[in-house]
C-alpha cells in the first residue's frame, strides 16, 4: 500500500504543477473573438522543424524552410509542392522580394542565396557573415537585401548585383532577426543581447535601442502602416512599441514560455505569435519520464492590436510554432513549427 500511496502522490504533485502552470495566474481568458482562424490543411513539410514561413507577394505561393538543407514552394491554397530548392547546409530563413521574381534566404554556411522563382535556378550568393546567417528581409523597393548573423552584425547588400553596401554595428550577440519598415524608413533587428534596434534603412544610422526584454528578441515585425514594431523573445513575452518615440504600447502575455513568432495581419488590426508553451503536457511529461512529445499546449495565439486584448489560443500543432505569416489578402494565416508541418489556416473577421 505505501508504494500505492507514494505513486498516487506523485501523480498529484505532477497535476498540480501542470495545472498551475498552464493553467493558472498570467493565463488571459480570450476575449469574444473578432477574429478566428480556422485549421483548413495541414502539409508534411520538411524533415526538421520548419523554421520560417511566408507568403508571395501575390498570395499565390507559401515558401517554407528548414534544417535540412531546403526551401519548399508551396501552392495556395492547394497545398501541392511546386518546388524545392536546396542549399548545402541548413536553412534558416527566407523572404520574397516585393515584386515575386526573387527569393533570399540565410543558411548555417554563412552565406546568403538569392533565387530567379520563374525557374528555380542560383542567381547569385552573397558572402561576407562569419557563421550562421539567421535572418535575411528584402527593402520594400526591392534594391536592398539585409541579414543579421551570428557575428553580431547586420549587413546591407545590393540586391541586384549582391554587392556589399553597409554592416552595420552594435549588438553584442547574434543577431537573430531583422525587418525593413513597410514605408522604407527603418530597419528593425533584434538579438540576444535581449534589445531591438531601429536604424535609418538610407544611412544606417542607429536611431534608438529598445530594451525591456529580459532575454533574447527572437523574432520582429513593423505594422503595415510602420507605426508599431512587435517584438517577441524569451522571456515570453510580445511587446508592441511606437516607432515614433519607442515608447512601449502593450505587453502580450499568456501562458508562452518562448515566443518565436510574430505577425501583424494586413490591416494592422490583428497580430500572431508563435511560441513554446509553460507548463504544456508534453514539457512535465519529458521532465517525469525523460522524453516524449515536445508539448501540446496552445502555441498560437490571435491577438487584437488596439488593446492588446487575447482573441484566440490555438492548440493544433503538437509543438512548438517557430513562424507565423498572413497572407497579403489577409485571408490566410500559416504557421511552421517543430512537428515539421506546415499549417494554412483559413481566418474569419468582422468587416472593419
Amino acid at each position: 500500500m505505501s508504494q500505492v500511496r507514494r505513486a498516487l502522490c506523485a501523480l498529484s504533485v505532477i497535476c498540480v504543477c501542470w495545472c498551475a502552470a498552464g493553467c493558472g495566474e498570467g493565463q488571459q481568458t480570450p476575449a469574444k473573438p473578432a477574429v478566428k482562424a480556422r485549421l483548413h490543411r495541414a502539409i508534411a513539410a520538411h524533415a526538421g522543424t520548419t523554421w520560417r514561413a511566408a507568403f508571395s507577394p501575390d498570395g499565390r505561393l507559401l515558401a517554407t524552410c528548414a534544417p535540412d538543407k531546403t526551401v519548399k514552394l508551396w501552392g495556395v491554397p492547394d497545398g501541392v509542392l511546386v518546388r524545392t530548392l536546396t542549399h548545402p547546409e541548413g536553412v534558416t530563413n527566407l523572404a520574397f522580394s516585393p515584386d515575386g521574381r526573387h527569393l533570399a534566404s540565410g543558411s548555417y554556411d554563412g552565406a546568403v542565396r538569392i533565387w530567379n522563382l520563374h525557374d528555380g535556378s542560383l542567381a547569385r550568393t552573397l558572402a561576407g557573415h562569419e557563421g550562421t546567417v539567421w535572418s535575411v528581409a528584402f527593402s520594400p523597393d526591392g534594391e536592398r537585401v539585409a541579414s543579421g548573423g551570428e557575428d553580431k552584425s547586420v549587413r546591407l547588400w545590393g540586391a541586384a548585383d549582391g554587392a556589399p553596401l553597409r554592416t552595420l554595428t552594435g549588438h553584442t550577440l547574434n543577431v537573430w532577426f531583422v525587418a525593413f519598415s513597410p514605408d522604407g524608413r527603418w530597419l528593425a533587428s533584434g538579438g540576444f543581447d535581449h534589445t531591438a534596434k531601429l536604424w535609418r534603412a538610407d544611412t544606417g544610422e542607429l536611431v534608438r535601442t529598445l530594451e525591456g526584454h529580459t532575454e533574447a528578441v527572437v523574432e520582429l515585425a513593423f505594422s503595415h502602416d510602420s507605426r508599431l514594431l512587435a517584438t517577441g523573445g524569451d522571456d515570453s513575452a510580445v511587446r508592441l512599441w511606437r516607432v515614433a518615440d519607442g515608447g512601449l504600447a502593450h505587453t502580450l502575455t499568456g501562458g508562452s514560455e518562448h515566443v518565436y513568432a510574430v505577425a501583424f495581419s494586413p490591416d494592422g488590426r490583428w497580430l500572431a505569435s508563435g511560441s513554446r508553451e509553460k507548463g504544456s503536457l508534453g514539457t512535465l511529461w519529458k521532465q517525469v519520464a525523460g522524453s516524449g512529445p515536445s508539448g501540446w499546449g496552445q502555441s498560437l495565439r490571435l491577438w487584437r492590436v488596439a488593446d492588446g486584448a487575447l482573441q484566440q489560443s490555438l492548440d493544433e500543432h503538437p509543438g512548438d510554432v517557430h513562424s507565423v505569416a498572413f497572407s497579403p489578402d489577409g485571408r490566410w494565416l500559416a504557421t511552421g513549427g517543430e512537428d515539421e508541418s506546415v499549417r494554412l489556416w483559413s481566418l474569419e473577421t468582422p468587416t472593419p
